[in-house]
């Protein structure tokens, strides 16, 4: 018979994150342990007060069907009976190592995918100030990072944007504004960004008031987040954005995401693959649906005081694997 084990943890944070809705010092984190015939599978997730998640709230989700998990619920089964989030995705990516355990594999094998050598990811800059965030960004070249993710909100955004590409030359360059400019005229915002050679720009409106998005061409691309949980907010988002940011979290993990790939791609929409701070078990479980992003951001573990197994090795800009 199978086991659950439900516990969470409060990770510590190496210095404070700050994005346009506040800063924390440290993550709390459920993670999920599946035993079965002695092989074990894990998951892991981090409940996000934005989206009416609490540790508390997730861990009631997962007991709510402790019954049919130690029953041997399948992964089908999963999707029916918890929604789209946090609790889902934990308990999804412990079934996904679990099955690949009992089939004596790796997760890679059993998803017949052959892994890359690395994997670039996103080293994100903090919300700070223009010179803090220069000194960040100055720092991050000098350890090799090839993609930097810009946190803003709406103030000094081309100040901070210019100091940054110049600490920054020949750093791709990414923004996330994470809703924060409802207050900006985006269309000649989007074309000043352009002469700094932004890749593109993450979630610039609050998600459900984003429809001004269709309004005019982007002179960058556009890309959704808070507005774009699972398969079912896609086809909507056409005509607003390029691309969607999947993450495990929102989508209730690698089995939705998968099924989003295959959909933004239908829909003629670009993939970026990103993250909730979290540890190295959570970013692990991402990485089979990074391989189809054009842009990776999955920076969480480098965040934290301490890591935790399978501790990806993170080095000149790449996850190594």
């Amino acid at each position: 018979m199978r086991q659950m084990q439900i516990e969470t943890l409060e990770l510590p944070l190496a210095r404070p994150f700050a994005i346009s809705r506040g800063t924390r010092t440290a993550v709390t984190v459920v993670r999920v342990t599946l035993e079965e015939r002695g092989f074990i599978g894990r998951g892991e997730c981090t409940p996000t007060a934005h989206y009416q998640e609490t540790a508390q709230s997730v861990a009631a989700q997962l007991e709510s069907v402790r019954h049919a998990v130690e029953n041997g619920m399948t992964l089908d089964e999963l999707q029916r009976l918890l929604p789209p989030g946090s609790a889902r995705n934990a308990l999804d990516c412990a079934l996904w190592r679990l099955n690949a355990a009992l089939s004596k594999q790796t997760l890679w094998q059993y998803l017949a995918i052959t892994p890359p050598q690395s994997i670039i990811t996103a080293e994100t800059l903090s919300l700070d100030s223009v010179e803090k965030m220069t000194h960040a960004a100055k720092d991050a070249v000098s350890r090799g990072a090839l993609l930097l993710k810009i946190k803003l909100n709406g103030e000094q955004i081309l100040e901070k944007v210019a100091a940054i590409r110049q600490a920054a030359p020949n750093v791709t360059l990414i923004v996330d504004a994470n809703e924060a400019w409802g207050g900006q005229d985006l269309e000649p915002l989007l074309r000043q960004l352009a002469a700094y050679r932004i890749a593109m720009v993450e979630q610039p409106l609050p998600a459900g008031q984003d429809a001004a998005l269709a309004d005019f061409t982007h002179a960058i691309p556009v890309c959704a987040d808070e507005s774009c949980h699972h398969c079912g907010d896609i086809a909507a988002l056409r005509d607003r954005y390029e691309m969607i940011n999947i993450k495990l979290d929102k989508c209730g993990g690698l089995t939705e995401a998968r099924a989003m790939v295959a959909l933004a791609r239908e829909q003629g929409m670009r993939i970026m693959v990103g993250c909730m701070l979290g540890s190295s078990l959570a970013m692990e479980a991402a990485l089979p649906v990074a391989l189809s992003a054009e842009h990776v951001d999955l920076d969480g573990p480098i965040w934290l005081a301490a890591d935790s197994s399978p501790y990806l090795t993170y080095n000149l800009g790449r996850i190594w694997l």
